[in-house]
């Protein structure tokens, strides 16, 4: 029997459940303690005049919705990126599904839906990351055609933050 939802754009009001679904995200990759975001956060960083990110949701019909009684079980956050070498670029930030839902599609919906707004919007690829350890999300990303970048091309994802980007800062 397949699973009945539906993808959709994501709204102010599903910052609550995105919110939710961040925490449970990094409890899966076991960072919870690094998520410093809230749900006003993504309320003005996603919904405002000139939002930093966009997103999606998936949903299920109040009759599968989840013993805690939440009908929104997915989310993929993104934004729009640039490549001086090839041009516009969609970034996917984060992918995920609740655990009860998995291996229904939904994950892969939600990629393709990325996936099509990023072409829609002129892009020549999509970005991600995944985590070396997550054997089943590397499988999974590998099986619908995509590639590790550090893998063929030798790249690094770097990263400045905290007094080290201050320090960076100072002219």
């Amino acid at each position: 029997m397949t699973m009945e939802y539906a993808i959709r754009a994501a709204n102010v009001e599903d910052c609550k459940d995105i919110a939710r679904m961040i925490v449970e995200l990094a409890e899966y990759e076991k960072v919870a303690d690094q998520v410093k975001i809230t749900q006003r956060d993504l309320e003005q960083d996603g919904f405002s005049k000139n939002p930093f990110f966009h997103g999606i949701v998936a949903e299920v019909p109040e009759q599968h919705k989840t013993k805690e009684g939440h009908t929104k079980i997915g989310y993929a956050l993104y934004f729009y990126s640039y490549s001086s070498w090839v041009g516009r670029a969609i970034y996917m930030e984060d992918l995920y599904v609740m655990p009860d839902f998995r291996g229904k599609g939904i994950g892969k919906a939600l990629m393709s839906k990325v996936a099509q707004l990023g072409l829609a919007a002129g892009c020549n690829q999509l970005n991600f990351t995944v985590l070396d350890w997550n054997k089943s999300s590397l499988d999974f990303y590998l099986s619908q055609g995509c590639f590790d970048v550090t893998a063929s091309k030798g790249y690094h994802l770097m990263r400045c933050e905290g007094e080290a980007l201050q320090h960076l800062a100072q002219p």
